[in-house]
C-alpha cells in the first residue's frame, strides 16, 4: 500500500506541477479580467441564490441547484483539506487557497455559463447539462467530452465518495469508538436511501442539508477564534508572509517553500471549491433559470462560501491555534492539526469537530452522487444508473476501511485530470462567455428570458 501512495505522489507532483498551476489560475485570472470581474457581483449574486425563477424550466430551483453544488463542495476539502495544506504547504497555503477561490469565482462562472446554456432535454423533458455536453455539441470534440465524463465518474469514487468515507470512519472512530465498517455500512445505507429517490431527492436533502451544517460550523468556528482571538492578527500577518516566502519550521509549524505552499494551497482550493474542476456545472444545468448569467452568477456563490469563507476561516482557526499553543501541535500531520485546534475548546470542541465532519462529508457524498450520476447518463444512458449506484455504495463502504494517504493522492490525481479538458473547454469558448456576460450583466438585461436547452 505505502508503494501505492508513493506512486500516486509521483504521479500528483507530476499533474499539479506548475504548468497545471498557471493553466488553473491562469484561466482564473483571464476570465476575471476579461469578464470584467463579475466577483463584483457578489451581493446580487447572493440575492438570486434564494429567488425563484418559476415561470422557468428546470428540474430544481436556483438554490436546489447551488445547494447540490455546496453540498458537493462543502465536505472534507474544507476541515481536512485545509488542514493537510497547512501540514505540507506552510501557513502560507491558506493564502493561496483563499486567493484560488477569489479568482476562481470567474471561472465557476464561466463553466456554469456555458453548461445552463448548452445544456439538454433529456427523454423524460428533464434537463441535463455539463462540460461534457458543451465538448460534444458545441466544440464537436467528443473524444474530449468522453475523457472528461470517464474522469468524472472515476473522481466521484474519490473526491466524493471514498474520501469522505474514510473521514466520517475515522472521525466516528476517534470521538465515538465506533468501529469503520459499522460507520461503512450505515453511511452506505442512509446514502441508498437518497440516491434512489433520483435528483430531485437528492437536491432536497442537500437543500436542508447545507444550510443547518453552514451554522453549525461557523458557530463553532466563531467560538475558537474567540478563543484565540489575541493570536489572530499574527496568525493573519503569518499567512500572508508565509504565502510569498520560503519559511524555516518554527513552532509547531513545517518550513515551506512558495512553491510547496502554493502548489499545496491552490490544489486543496480546488479539491474544495471545484472551480474549474466543471462538475458544479452539471448541477446548474438543472436549474430553473431566465437565462444563462442568472445561474452563473448564483453557482460563483459556492466558491464564495466554500472557499473565501469556509476554507478561509478553516485556516485562520489553525493557524492562529498553533500560534496560541504550539506545543500540543508538536508532532501531529494532516487532519490532526484540524481536530487538535477544535479541541482547545475541551469535549465540546471535539464534539463540534467530530458532527461537522460527519455532516459535511455525508452531503458530499450526496452531491457527487449527482455528478456520478449526470456523466453515466451521459455516457450509458440511464441504463447505467443503477449499477453505478450499486458501484458507488460499495466504494463508500470500502472508503470507510482504506488507507487514508492513498485516498487523499488518488482524489487529487483524479481532480487534476478532470480539470484538464475542462480548463481547455472554457479557454476556447471564453469569447461566447464574455459575449453573454457583456449583453445580460454588464448591458442591463439580467431579468430577460433567454432559449435555454434544446
Amino acid at each position: 500500500m505505502k508503494v501505492l501512495e508513493n506512486l500516486l505522489g509521483l504521479c500528483n507532483n507530476f499533474v499539479w506541477g506548475i504548468p497545471m498551476m498557471a493553466l488553473l489560475f491562469g484561466t482564473h485570472l483571464l476570465l476575471t479580467i476579461r469578464l470584467r470581474a463579475p466577483q463584483r457581483k457578489i451581493f446580487k449574486a447572493l440575492r438570486l441564490s434564494v429567488t425563484e425563477d418559476e415561470d422557468s424550466e428546470g428540474e430544481m430551483s436556483q438554490f436546489g441547484a447551488l445547494a447540490t453544488a455546496l453540498a458537493a463542495t462543502l465536505g472534507t476539502g474544507n476541515i481536512i483539506g485545509v488542514s493537510i495544506a497547512v501540514a505540507m504547504g506552510g501557513p502560507g497555503a491558506v493564502a493561496w487557497c483563499w486567493l484560488t477561490g477569489v479568482f476562481g469565482m470567474a471561472t465557476k462562472y464561466g463553466e456554469s455559463l456555458l453548461s445552463v446554456k448548452y445544456r439538454v432535454k433529456d427523454k423524460d423533458g428533464g434537463y441535463v447539462g455539463g462540460p461534457m455536453y458543451v465538448m460534444e455539441n458545441v466544440l464537436h470534440c467528443k473524444p474530449l467530452a468522453v475523457v472528461f465524463a470517464f474522469f468524472a465518474i472515476c473522481a466521484t469514487f474519490g473526491t466524493g465518495c471514498t474520501v469522505q468515507a474514510n473521514a466520517i470512519s475515522s472521525v466516528m472512530s476517534t470521538a465515538f469508538n465506533v468501529k469503520p465498517a459499522v460507520t461503512g455500512a450505515v453511511v452506505s445505507v442512509l446514502a441508498a436511501i437518497v440516491m434512489l429517490g433520483g435528483a430531485k431527492a437528492v437536491s432536497r436533502a442537500c437543500e436542508k442539508l447545507v444550510p443547518f451544517m453552514a451554522i453549525f460550523y461557523m458557530a463553532g468556528s466563531g467560538a475558537l477564534l474567540f478563543i484565540n482571538r489575541a493570536y489572530l492578527f499574527p496568525a493573519l500577518k503569518l499567512i500572508v508572509t508565509a504565502a510569498f516566502t520560503p519559511r524555516a519550521a518554527l513552532g509547531g509549524f513545517v518550513g515551506s517553500t512558495i512553491l510547496s505552499a502554493s502548489r499545496h494551497g491552490i490544489a486543496r482550493g480546488l479539491f474544495s471549491d471545484e472551480s474549474g474542476l466543471g462538475t458544479a456545472p452539471m448541477a446548474a444545468a438543472s436549474a430553473r433559470t431566465r437565462n444563462s448569467v442568472r445561474q452563473a452568477l448564483v453557482s460563483m456563490t459556492g466558491t464564495f462560501w466554500d472557499t473565501v469563507v469556509f476554507c478561509a476561516v478553516t485556516g485562520i482557526v489553525i493557524v492562529s491555534s498553533m500560534l496560541h499553543k504550539p506545543a500540543v501541535f508538536n508532532g501531529l500531520s494532516g487532519g490532526q492539526l484540524a481536530e487538535q485546534s477544535f479541541g482547545l475548546m475541551n469535549q465540546y470542541g471535539h464534539v463540534i469537530f467530530a458532527v461537522s465532519l460527519v455532516i459535511f462529508a455525508f452531503a458530499t457524498i450526496l452531491g457527487w452522487s449527482f455528478y456520478g450520476e449526470r456523466a453515466v447518463i451521459y455516457l450509458f444512458g440511464g441504463r447505467g444508473i443503477k449499477y453505478y449506484r450499486l458501484i458507488y455504495l460499495a466504494a463508500l463502504f470500502a472508503g470507510a476501511v482504506a488507507s487514508m494517504g492513498v485516498i487523499w493522492e488518488f482524489s487529487d490525481l483524479l481532480n487534476g485530470l478532470m480539470a484538464v479538458p475542462n480548463l481547455i473547454c472554457l479557454l476556447i469558448l471564453q469569447g461566447v462567455i464574455v459575449k453573454e456576460t457583456r449583453y445580460f450583466l454588464w448591458g442591463g438585461h439580467l431579468d430577460e428570458k433567454e432559449e435555454l436547452g434544446e
